[in-house]
């Protein structure tokens, strides 16, 4: 078995690509920090006794992913789970302060990267009428917060972009699946404010989710029967009650 992890280097898509190591999968692991990911692709090997490829790119641009997945040889093209796990958040401002990059960045990670990397791999599953495909939402996804806007639209994005994929692809028998994560203690919250100590104070007085979590909810969902499909999946911290609302001590 196959599992190609985008965004792999840290947070939810290294503790994903321990799990599936765990279990067996050989791995195609993907990031745009290459000492990272030759680091993580060593220690895959070494501790897991898989075969690890690492392809050092970044989804936003299409030419790489068609270069580095639309080329991969016949022994690794055979994918078998898609971990669309490559996204991010940047800034914190109201519409009207938001800034353009920050917004194209949003936009051209979390939602154009999701589908460059999704069309090839869609095409070799439909080819072996199998496959599943797992995208990272966010409960950003399914309510709006404030100063959350564009963050908030390309998660809402994912979330239609999954159903339609699950419409697409149903007749070839692939699954697709989903999984909104609350609050997680990543990398998350320091690239979005720039600030470690801003980064940190998120987590202040709660116990918020950890990627070893999330990591264990995709490992279920893929693990599930050849009948059974998790359309769907929200993970909230205890503490947390909706996007905005939290208990803190």
């Amino acid at each position: 078995m196959i599992a190609l992890i985008t965004g792999a280097t840290s947070g939810i898509g290294m503790a994903s690509a321990k799990k599936l190591a765990k279990q067996g999968y050989d791995l195609i692991i993907t990031g745009r920090r290459k000492d990272r990911l030759d680091k993580f692709s060593l220690e895959l090997k070494s501790d897991f006794n898989i075969e690890v490829l690492a392809l050092n790119f970044d989804v936003r641009n299409n030419d790489a992913v068609v270069e580095n997945i639309g080329g991969l040889t016949e022994e690794w093209k055979n994918i078998d789970v898609l971990l669309n796990n490559a996204g991010l958040a940047a800034g914190l401002s109201p519409i009207q302060d938001g800034l353009i990059s920050d917004w194209e960045q949003m936009i051209d990670t979390n939602v154009k990267g999701l589908l460059y990397v999704t069309k090839i791999v869609s095409q070799t599953m439909i080819t072996r009428k199998k496959g599943h495909i797992v995208n990272i939402g966010s409960i950003a996804g399914k309510e709006v917060y404030p100063n959350g806007n564009v963050y908030c639209g390309t998660k809402h994005a994912v979330d239609a972009l999954t159903k339609g994929m699950r419409i697409d692809l149903v007749k070839f028998g692939i699954k697709v699946s989903s999984i909104d994560p609350g609050m997680v203690d990543t990398e998350f919250s320091l690239v979005r404010l720039g600030d470690k100590e801003k980064a940190d104070a998120v987590y202040d007085g709660l116990t918020p989710l950890y990627a070893e979590d999330i990591a264990d909810a995709i490992d279920f969902i893929i693990s599930r029967p050849a009948h059974v499909n998790i359309n769907d999946m929200i993970i909230m911290p205890t503490a947390q009650a909706s996007a905005a609302v939290v208990k803190r001590e």
